[in-house]
């Protein structure tokens, strides 16, 4: 340990810091301004209801659409502040030997990467063809997931179009819960969806009080943007307070059509829709676990479509962490991803940027890894390539320590003018620890590399993947509790019986 000197400050990791304490409360007080003056609209009556019972202004109601306008005063955003939980813990089920080892810990600064959900396309890992994503799909994307040791948890990163529509959400998690232990993030078609996943995970973990103990799944919530909160959502919201469900409350605004074109704007609008998302659940339950976040992003002028790959949506990003973080809750940010139409060089790229930016600046829950196509296509190859990317950024966050070991003072005098440091045994102790080193990367002379097949990063992308696909493993589920888990699926068909399927599920 190092003594002698006052005042010295040591980077443990590199930082990134997009807004000042200033800028952040410029925001924050803005949209508490919007929240009590502005309002937002809120189409569900026990929402509405609850709000004015807790101090806010109910107005405009539309009987009609069944929607009312709701304002809401400064002080009940800190009356709702002072029970909100600083910290979320989600944790995957347990393995066979009874530990339930994938953990998350959601507080300031603490990141975790994790996949996006329910792409409508995927690209076949084998053909490498854009198609329709399938039950088969999911099951081999956690399968992925949880082989890849970056990957900290996993959203569907496909909707099982081979299933009910009404009931696709229970055969989603049921494929998820086929192929990894990780924590997921769930979505819902509605609160019928939610409860029958509740009673999915608490067959999965062995009852209500293993439930209560850690849950192992949080769940999606996405309101409307501008400025709006449906029923459905609503609805989720309550539900999840009450029973003790990790919510991941996450408006998505487009800059320039859902949201000010202005980056800062935007920002001003996500968090007024969080804050009403936060003060409703503390107010249904003090103490009810909410994560904030938003995919936030510009639209495309020229194509209007929604950017994954900018440089808005990374600063967006990273800005609205800063807020988080200010505000001690909980962060959904947004990494992995890219507007690119297949596995290329712009993918990568993308990619690249926005996870070390997102890792750089703190962020939590760091989602939408594998996502192509601007979120409508999963991609096998760009999550694996991205758990490779999050292992080189990982190495960058350890930064560079400066103790005396790690300046090897001693070894200098010890080898000294002209010498080499191949042999010493400082180098052997350390050489493996302070270099990053990946089995996908290449760095070998172009003769050993021609020798060796001539492979290119996504010829060693696609190698991988197929391994991982084709490994045996030992089956997270015993057929008993598979039957148990998909009773609950069939049953939810037998609600939704005038459906029709698509194609065979299990072909």
């Amino acid at each position: 340990m190092q003594v002698g000197r006052s005042n010295y400050t040591v980077n443990v990791t590199p930082t990134l810091q997009v807004l000042t304490e200033g800028q952040i409360e410029a925001i924050y007080h803005s949209a508490l301004g919007v929240l009590s003056e502005t309002g937002v609209r809120v189409y569900d009556r026990e929402g509405w209801d609850l709000a004015h019972d807790g101090g806010a202004i109910v107005e405009d109601v539309n009987a009609s659409e069944e929607s009312a306008l709701v304002k809401m005063p400064s002080w009940m955003v800190d009356r709702a502040r002072a029970t909100l939980p600083q910290r979320v813990r989600v944790i995957g089920p347990a393995y066979a030997d009874g530990t339930r080892r994938h953990k998350m810990d959601l507080f300031k600064n603490e990141i975790y990467y994790g996949t996006g959900s329910d792409t409508p396309f995927t690209i076949d890992p084998y053909t490498r063809k854009r198609r329709r994503a399938l039950y088969k799909d999911v099951k081999n994307l956690a399968k992925l997931a949880e082989a890849l040791p970056n990957v900290d948890f996993f959203m569907s990163l496909g909707i099982t179009q081979d299933t009910a529509v009404g009931t696709y959400d229970r055969w989603s998690y049921l494929a998820m819960l086929e192929s990894t232990n990780k924590p997921v993030n769930i979505t819902a078609v509605d609160i019928e969806g939610v409860r029958d996943q509740l009673e999915m995970a608490c067959i999965r973990l062995g009852g209500r009080d293993e439930w209560r103990k850690a849950p192992c799944f949080s769940l999606y919530i996405e309101p409307v943007s501008p400025l709006s909160h449906s029923k459905e959502v609503v609805q989720k919201l309550l539900f999840s307070a009450d029973n003790a469900i990790p919510m991941v409350y996450t408006p998505c605004p487009l800059a320039g059509a859902t949201s000010p074109t202005t980056l800062a704007g935007t920002m001003v609008q996500a968090l007024t829709e969080s804050l009403f998302g936060i003060v409703l659940s503390q107010l249904r339950k003090p103490g009810a676990e909410i994560i904030i976040g938003g995919l936030m992003s510009a639209m495309d002028m020229r194509t209007a479509v929604y950017c994954y790959g900018s440089p808005e949506m990374a600063l967006l990003s990273a800005g609205y962490t800063d807020i988080t973080k200010w505000l001690r809750v909980p962060e959904y940010e947004t990494a992995g991803c890219s507007d690119s139409k297949c596995f290329d060089e712009q993918a990568c790229m993308e990619a690249a940027i926005n996870i070390t930016t997102a890792a750089l600046v703190g962020g939590n829950m760091i989602h939408d890894i594998g996502y192509i196509e601007q979120g409508l296509c999963s991609s096998p190859h760009m999550l694996v390539a991205s758990d490779d990317i999050i292992s080189r950024t990982k190495r960058l966050l350890r930064g560079i320590p400066t103790d005396d070991g790690a300046k090897a003072l001693a070894v200098l005098d010890e080898v000294g003018p002209g010498g080499h440091f191949l042999a010493h045994d400082h180098t052997y102790q350390r050489f493996k620890t302070e270099n990053w080193r990946s089995p996908l990367v290449d760095r070998q002379v172009h003769a050993d590399w021609e020798a060796s097949g001539g492979k290119s990063y996504q010829d060693r992308v696609h190698e991988r993947m197929i391994e991982i696909l084709e490994a045996e493993v030992e089956p997270l589920l015993d057929e008993k509790m598979y039957q148990e888990l998909r009773t609950v699926c069939e049953a939810a068909d037998a609600r939704h019986k005038g459906e029709e399927l698509s194609v065979s599920m299990f072909a």
